[in-house]
């Protein structure tokens, strides 16, 4: 079991500097490493299982916040995670947050390659193509993560699935489910078609209607949404890949709904009619 540093880890410590390293893009690639900060990001880092073990690979923590959170630093410990008692300008120094919660950890990556995905034969799946917002696509896999999607893709022209706002936006779903990153859209359309899954995008001047889709009984089987760019939405060539473009009905007087949202909207819509009676998953499932 990893040892709790006995004494507060110095500012100047080579630690630190490489942690503090892992805010920016070009240096969490070469070390494929990222930070997971807060409670809940940190606590799922800890307890998450992968092939090689937990992705939590070292924490600093103030000494108020390991007495508060003395679970966290118990499981982080059982991982097999370094853990170092840091002040709150050490914790500053690491954080991105503006309030940091006193809890820093350094993380493996947790991409998964999309062949893998694809041998799973997922029945759910949110796709994001030319998404650029890190909040926002944090945000979409924690809704994919709640309504029971089996993957998220990233494509190639989206953003850095590992950015700092992303992880926290996800709220821990990044540790619940798996995520292939850095996918060409048409491979990653033709991949999933040739997987038997029926392609959607998510677009406010498609022509078709969720409601209708729904009243239909068009949405039992499996499925995967397609999401674009928070201000353009997705191109006339990504959609023509699609097997439909299905619009989100306002049914008052909002111009438009957010990607977030949209995305909690037809990623549930897909998730009850797959349970429903004749959906591709029985109703106890979980």
């Amino acid at each position: 079991m990893a040892p709790v540093s006995p004494e507060l880890i110095s500012p100047r410590s080579s630690r630190v500097a490489a942690a503090r390293r892992l805010a920016k893009r070009n240096f969490r690639g070469k070390e494929r490493l990222f930070l997971a900060e807060g409670p809940q990001a940190v606590r799922e880092a800890a307890t998450h299982r992968a092939g090689d073990g937990a992705p939590l690979v070292e924490l600093f923590a103030t000494v108020e916040a390991a007495e508060r959170y003395a679970d966290i630093i118990g499981a982080a410990r059982d991982a097999g995670a370094r853990v170092h008692l840091a002040s709150e300008d050490v914790i500053a120094d690491i954080s991105t947050t503006v309030t940091p919660q006193g809890l820093v950890g350094v993380c493996r990556f947790l991409d998964t390659p999309f062949a893998e995905i694809l041998a799973a034969r997922p029945r759910l799946v949110a796709v994001l193509a030319h998404v650029r917002d890190p909040g926002n696509a944090g945000t979409v896999l924690r809704c994919a993560d709640a309504a029971g999607a089996e993957a998220v893709v990233l494509t190639d022209a989206s953003v850095d699935l590992y950015n700092p706002k992303a992880v926290r936006a996800s709220v821990g779903s990044l540790f619940h489910l798996p995520v292939a990153v850095g996918v060409p859209v048409e491979q990653a359309v033709t991949g999933l078609r040739d997987a038997g899954v029926r392609l959607l995008a998510a677009d406010g001047a498609g022509d078709r209607d969720l409601d209708d889709e729904l009243d239909k009984g068009t949405m039992g089987g499996p499925t995967a949404w397609v999401f674009g760019n928070e201000a353009w939405g997705l191109p006339e060539e990504t959609r023509a890949l699609t097997d439909a473009v299905v619009r989100v009905p306002i049914h008052g007087k909002a111009e438009s709904l957010n990607l977030a949202t949209a995305a909690a909207v037809c990623l549930y819509a897909s998730a009850r009619a797959q349970r429903a009676v004749g959906g591709c998953r029985s109703v106890t499932d979980s």
